[in-house]
Parts: structure tokens; sequence; C-alpha cells
């Protein structure tokens, strides 16, 4: 009967440290990347390496937010009017 116990025991502490090892918690909160690029900062928002929203705060004028048009490919469109979409076209490549 004490061996089961003690089987039981170490099979319990065992099956405890494996849960605690596999969960990774997501981390909810933004990464935030500030940068400049000629008269304007740009914030560039992810979350677990996603960029979701782009901010634009120009020197001379009003903030504007770009986010993704759908979650798959990287079309931009800004929040204020959300039915222009910025185009993406490659122009030319080596």
């Amino acid at each position: 009967m004490r061996t089961l116990i003690s089987l039981l025991l170490a099979s319990v502490l065992t099956a405890a440290s494996l849960n605690a090892v596999a969960e990774d918690p997501v981390n909810a909160d933004p990464d935030v990347t500030i940068r400049q690029d000629g008269d304007r900062t740009i914030h560039e928002y992810r979350v677990n390496g996603f960029l979701y929203a782009v901010k634009v705060t120009p020197k001379n004028g009003k903030p504007y937010f770009l986010v993704r048009a759908d979650g798959s490919d990287g079309q931009f469109v800004r929040s204020d009017s959300p039915d222009m979409l910025i185009p993406a076209w490659e122009i030319f490549s080596w």
C-alpha cells in the first residue's frame, strides 16, 4: 500500500511539473517600435511578432492609423477611411 501511495504521489508531481512547463502564456501587451522616417514618426504595434497596426505622426498634420485590411496579407488601410486601399505593387525587383 505504501508503494502505491508513493507511486501515485510521484505521478501527480510529475504531471504537475510537465503541465507547468507546457503552458506558454500568450503576451497580450503589444510591442511598440518607434522610428523616424524623414519628417514623420512611425509607431509599429505588434503582438507575438504580428504587425497589426501602424500609427503615423507627420511633422505638420494630424496623426493617423494604418490597420490591416484583413489578417493574412500586408494590405493596410487608413482607419479613418477604410475603403481606401494602400497600393502594394511591386514596380521592379532584382
